[in-house]
């Protein structure tokens, strides 16, 4: 093969290998899927208890709700009120969970809860078409006032934003003239500074934000201001002027025209608790995976059964690996070509060191039968099927023996395969006859070695943890195989015949 003519394979090498590195990242950046077993995330757990009192009428409770909040994700909802009908609703670009009961009396208490991830790249959904600034007309002496603070704050800025921090600035305590003294004195303070943006051409609302705060209870919603700059809303403390949602902070309520509502109960009012906790990232995931509906793409949907079984099978490609380096690249002679695989899965089942007394038996007590079948001049066929018996008859034995001296871990030997250990007790014979017992040793010793460190790579934990969750990484192991597939030098072991060559001073 020409070096030309390696090109398009090593093209498809390399795509094999980029391709699983690409979707394997893609699953961990969309589907959140971690890159180790253990890594832990935090999630808030907020309630929202609703008190009021009925007064025997028919009651409908109605509490906005966030949808996709800035920097979080809902990961799930639900309301603990018993005898009340429930359901969310979208009303005029609101979300709203609705209670409704006849006939209502006496103190009455409505729970919300509702689980939320922190995420740096989550962001409010845009505006389905884009706002407005609403039209607010003043009456003398306000009009004056609003019009002269509204000059003073334009004279010091030149974006919608600047505009806003001057504004607020003006209209602190300790910076406030007789006009809006007489403002404040008039209106609420947030509305005010709502009505006189939007009086400017820009588009104000107000917002409610909950301050994360680990095991807190009876908290109330700080307010807000937001304004929009053409492309998205941005938020500002109003006290402050600070752009931008501080951390750990909330925003329940955006632009909605209520945060709660009851229609047949009197002093309403609603409170709110939280709990940060702490939860596994693989168990996050599958979560999510099941309330998106990305779960079509993962193992997780497949019965248990199923599951433990590709978990098994996914750990092969990667014993085969290891047997490919060993053998390509060390040079390790092994009895068999993937041998080692099979006995490092059994290893896998039994753990290393009863799986290793037990092949190790199985073998040793399979050749001195061997031996005495050899005697008896049988044809190759049924000297394998005689054989294939006896092996199972010595599992069976030495499971039965296992048990009984206590150890469970004997029980588990069944799980080596039987028609290949048949076969390997065959070659091992067979090798003994021609070779010597010297070349039987090495070989065996060869299939151990690499079992036990294709056994080492299948039973780390992270390992697993990849091969079932990330399978596209397989296609990457592929690759790698087939370069070995084109190494044509000495092997590692191969070097040890130079050594006499080696020129002395």
């Amino acid at each position: 093969m020409t070096s030309r003519s390696r090109l398009p394979f090593f093209i498809g090498v390399f795509l094999l290998i980029a391709a699983g590195i690409a979707l394997a990242v893609w699953r961990h950046i969309e589907l959140g899927i971690p890159w180790l077993a253990g890594e832990q995330r935090p999630v808030w757990m907020i309630e929202a208890r609703v008190d009021f009192e009925g007064n025997e009428d028919p009651v409908v409770a109605s509490l906005h709700v966030p949808e996709q909040p800035p920097g979080f994700r809902v990961l799930s909802e639900q309301a603990a009120s018993p005898g009340y009908g429930f359901s969310i609703l979208g009303k005029s670009g609101s979300r709203r969970a609705e209670w409704t009961k006849r006939a209502v009396s006496g103190p009455q208490t409505l729970y919300f809860k509702a689980q939320f991830i922190p995420d740096d790249t989550a962001k409010s959904p845009p505006p389905d078409r884009e706002p407005k600034a609403r039209r607010v007309f003043w009456e003398e002496p306000q009009a004056t006032a609003v019009r002269e603070i509204l000059e003073r704050a334009e004279a010091r800025s030149s974006t919608p934003e600047s505009m806003t921090r001057e504004l607020i600035r003006l209209m602190q305590p300790d910076t406030r003239t007789q006009n809006t003294t007489l403002l404040v004195a008039e209106e609420d303070y947030l509305n005010l500074l709502v009505d006189m943006l939007n009086h400017s051409g820009i588009p104000a609302r107000t917002a409610d934000g909950l301050k994360l705060r680990d095991a807190r209870r009876r908290q109330s919603l700080m307010p807000f201001l937001q304004i929009y700059d053409g492309s998205e809303w941005l938020t500002f403390d109003p006290e402050s002027a600070n752009q931008g949602i501080p951390d750990n902070l909330l925003l329940w309520r955006q632009g909605s025209d209520s945060l709660l509502d009851v229609i047949g109960g009197d002093n309403s009012e609603v409170s709110f608790s939280m709990l940060r906790q702490t939860v596994p990232a693989l168990q996050l995931m599958t979560m999510e995976l099941e309330t998106n509906g990305l779960g079509l793409i993962s193992f997780y949907e497949l019965p248990i059964e199923e599951q433990s079984m590709f978990r098994m099978l996914l750990l092969l490609p990667l014993g085969a690996l290891i047997v490919a380096f060993m053998r390509i690249v060390i040079g390790i002679r092994t009895s068999g070509t993937f041998m080692p695989v099979l006995i490092a899965v059994a290893f896998v089942q039994t753990t290393l060191i009863p799986g290793l007394i037990a092949f190790l038996s199985v073998v040793s007590i399979g050749l001195v039968m061997r031996g005495y079948l050899s005697s008896l001049n049988l044809l190759l066929v049924s000297r394998i099927s005689a054989l294939i018996i006896l092996v199972i008859f010595i599992t069976a034995g030495l499971s039965i023996l296992g048990y009984q001296m206590g150890f469970n871990t004997g029980m588990t030997v069944t799980f080596f395969p039987m028609v290949i250990i048949a076969w390997t007790i065959e070659r091992m014979s067979i090798l003994w006859e021609e070779e010597g017992a010297r070349e039987v040793i090495i070989q065996g010793a060869g299939s151990l070695f690499v079992a036990i460190c294709a056994y080492l790579a299948m039973s780390a934990p992270l390992a697993g943890h990849l091969t079932f969750n990330f399978p596209e990484l397989h296609l990457t192991i592929l690759g790698i195989i087939l370069l070995m597939g084109q190494y044509t030098g000495y092997k590692l072991t191969e070097l040890t015949r130079f050594h006499p060559m080696k020129v002395y001073d």
